[in-house]
C-alpha cells in the first residue's frame, strides 16, 4: 500500500470505525462488516435504516451539495416477490467537484454521482458503505486529480460520520 491508499483509510477511520474490504470469497449469511468488496469503506450507524438516510440526507444538504435518488432497493426485491433486509442506494454528488474525474477519464462517469449504500444486517446492524476515492482514481487511472479526490474523499468520510456520533 502506498501513502496515497492509506491516508483516505486513516482519515475515515478518524471519523468512525472503518471496516476496509477483506479479500476472501462471499459466504451465504455473511456480514455486512467481512462481505468482500475492494475499495469499499464502511462505517456501523449507531441509528436504524430510516434514521441513517435521514441523517446523511440532512448533511448532504447542510454542505450544499446536490441529492439525485433514493433507491429503496429492499422495496424493489419485494415488487420482484424477492426479500431483502433494508437497503437503500443514495446517489448525490457536487458536478463541478464529480465531473473534474470525467475529464480525466470518462468511463469514471460509471462511478459518480457518488454512491452510499445504507444496509441493515440480520442483526439489526445498519452499515453505511462507499467506494474509497483512492480505489476509483486507481481504478480509472486519474494521475492529475490528487485534490480533488483527497476532497471527495473527506466529504464522503464526514457524511459517513454524521452517522458514528
Amino acid at each position: 500500500m502506498t501513502i496515497k491508499t492509506i491516508l483516505p483509510l486513516v482519515a475515515a477511520a478518524c471519523l468512525g470505525a472503518v471496516t476496509p474490504a477483506i479479500a476472501v470469497a462471499a459466504t451465504p449469511g455473511q456480514t455486512l462488516a467481512t462481505a468482500p468488496a475492494e475499495g469499499v469503506l464502511r462505517v456501523r450507524s449507531r441509528y436504524p435504516v430510516d434514521e441513517t438516510v435521514t441523517r446523511i440526507k440532512t448533511d448532504i444538504a447542510a454542505k450544499g451539495i446536490r441529492f439525485f435518488e433514493d433507491i429503496d432497493q429492499s422495496q424493489l426485491g419485494a415488487r420482484a416477490k424477492i426479500s431483502l433486509r433494508p437497503s437503500r442506494l443514495l446517489l448525490f454528488g457536487n458536478p463541478p467537484l464529480g465531473v473534474q474525474f470525467l475529464t480525466s477519464n470518462a468511463l469514471a462517469g460509471l462511478d459518480w454521482p457518488v454512491r452510499m449504500l445504507v444496509a441493515e444486517d440480520a442483526d439489526g446492524s445498519v452499515w453505511v458503505a462507499w467506494t474509497d476515492f483512492a480505489y476509483l482514481g486507481r481504478r480509472y487511472g486519474i494521475a492529475d486529480r490528487d485534490a480533488a479526490l483527497k476532497m471527495a474523499s473527506e466529504v464522503s468520510s464526514s457524511i459517513a460520520s454524521s452517522v458514528t456520533k
